[in-house]
């Protein structure tokens, strides 16, 4: 099944209650058009939104640390709790060196946390892949929020990263992020062989969230 993450940020529109808003919103689409929507707010806003929808929530972040004398860190175990079922790592807005890449990954799969490891074209993607996520989400950081999706202005770096990925480890998926807008943007991230998009601001900042998701949606 299509995989449609949504990536609240910390804008003001996915903030507090209007985070939760958004997430009744991504359910009804999920149940009326048939695809999986999951959201990743902010981790303050984890708990609420997972106690009033079904659908999956993500964290935006989540550090490698474990229990103990971390303040202001992020756990695995705190954010499973919270009730997510998994986190993204390494988004260019929160980027991390390998070492700290794979103590996030370690401890989200401890807590039985899914991973969505952020790259940005198909050398990190390979590398990325080698660690095991579920999903590699290959986005090009000059095209996130330009309205420029990467499956239409360069798609060969997710043909590339697909290719890169199948080759290491088949089980790993691939989600194409940056630009993501419209239902044509994720057709043709599906065509070039991902399971789904990552995405932010074309839905966060649309006038009507609801038919932008409609129309997102309408490409699976």
């Amino acid at each position: 099944m299509t995989i449609i993450v949504l990536n609240f940020k910390t804008y003001r529109e996915t903030t507090g209650e209007a985070a939760l808003s958004l997430s009744k919103i991504c359910q009804g689409v999920a149940e009326d058009c048939g695809v999986e929507i999951a959201v990743a707010p902010q981790a303050v806003d984890i708990r609420r939104i997972a106690k009033n929808v079904s659908i999956p929530v993500y964290a935006q972040h989540v550090d490698g640390v474990g229990m103990g004398g971390y303040t202001g860190h992020v756990t695995a175990v705190s954010v499973q709790e919270a009730g997510a079922v998994g986190s993204l790592i390494n988004h260019s807005e929160r980027r991390l060196q390998l070492a700290q890449i794979e103590a996030s990954i370690s401890a989200c799969k401890a807590a039985g946390l899914n991973t969505i490891i952020c790259t940005n074209n198909v050398a990190t993607t390979r590398a990325a892949a080698a660690l095991e996520p579920t999903y590699v989400a290959v986005e090009p950081p000059e095209l996130i929020g330009s309205g420029i999706a990467v499956s239409q202005a360069d798609p060969e770096v997710v043909r590339g990263s697909v290719d890169a990925v199948k080759r290491i480890c088949a089980g790993v998926g691939v989600l194409c992020g940056a630009g993501i807008t419209t239902g044509q943007d994720l057709r043709a991230a599906l065509d070039l062989g991902t399971e789904g998009v990552l995405l932010a601001s074309g839905i966060i900042k649309a006038k009507d969230q609801r038919a932008a998701l409609e129309d997102l949606v309408a490409g699976a």
